[in-house]
C-alpha cells in the first residue's frame, strides 16, 4: 500500500506548509513526495492483507491453513515451518498491539481498548499456533522441542483455560508431569 506524505502529515494541520516542508526534508520524506502519487487509503477494520510474507493477521491465518494441510498430508518438515513463521509473526504483532495500547492509555480510550483486544486475539492466535506444533514435534518423537513450547502456552494461557488444560494434557501424555488436571479448583489441604 502506498500512502503519500501528504496523508501521513494530516494531522499535522496547525502546522505551516513551510513547517511540514521542513519536517519531511528532516526526514527524508520530499523525493518520496515528489515520486509518490497521492493515494486516498480509507481505514479497515482489521490489518487484513495477501498472504505475501506481510505483517498481518490475514498473513498468519494462511500460514496455519497452510499447515493444517501439510499435516493433512503428514509432511511436517512443511507444517513446521509454516507454524514457526506464523507464530513469529503473530507474535510481533501482539507486542505491536500491546504496544499502542500502551500508548493511548489516558489518551484514548477507543484506541486503547481496540489495539489491547487485537493483542489478545493475535496472543491467542500464537497460542493455538504453538499447539499445534507441540503436536507436530509429538507426532515426530521431538519430546525435547515439544515440552518447551507446552510450558511456553502454559505460561500464557494458564491451566484455567481450555488451551492450556489442553497443553498440561499433553505435558501428562508425554510423562513431564505425573498429576492429571481436569479443571478442578485447587486444594487447600496440605498432606
Amino acid at each position: 500500500m502506498v500512502v503519500s506524505l501528504r496523508t501521513l502529515l494530516q494531522p499535522l494541520t496547525g502546522f505551516s506548509t513551510v513547517s511540514v516542508l521542513a519536517l519531511s526534508l528532516v526526514a527524508g520524506a520530499a523525493p518520496a513526495l515528489a515520486q509518490t502519487p497521492e493515494v486516498e487509503t480509507a481505514p479497515s477494520a482489521s490489518v487484513a492483507r495477501p498472504a505475501d510474507g506481510s505483517l498481518s493477521i490475514a498473513s498468519a491465518t494462511q500460514m496455519m491453513s497452510e499447515a493444517e494441510a501439510a499435516i493433512a498430508n503428514q509432511d511436517f518438515v512443511t507444517a513446521e515451518a509454516k507454524l514457526k513463521e506464523a507464530r513469529e509473526t503473530l507474535n510481533q504483532l501482539s507486542t505491536y498491539y500491546q504496544e499502542l495500547a500502551q500508548m493511548f492509555v489516558g489518551v484514548d480510550t477507543q484506541i486503547n481498548r481496540s489495539n489491547r483486544e487485537r493483542a489478545l486475539e493475535t496472543a491467542q492466535m500464537r497460542d493455538q499456533a504453538t499447539y499445534q506444533l507441540a503436536l507436530v514435534y509429538r507426532a515426530q518423537d521431538r519430546t525435547s522441542q515439544a515440552v518447551p513450547l507446552l510450558m511456553e502456552i502454559l505460561r500464557s494461557q494458564q491451566p484455567t483455560r481450555e488451551l492450556g488444560q489442553r497443553a498440561y494434557q499433553q505435558l501428562f501424555e508425554l510423562g513431564f508431569v505425573e498429576e492429571p488436571y481436569a479443571g478442578r479448583a485447587a486444594s487447600s489441604s496440605n498432606p
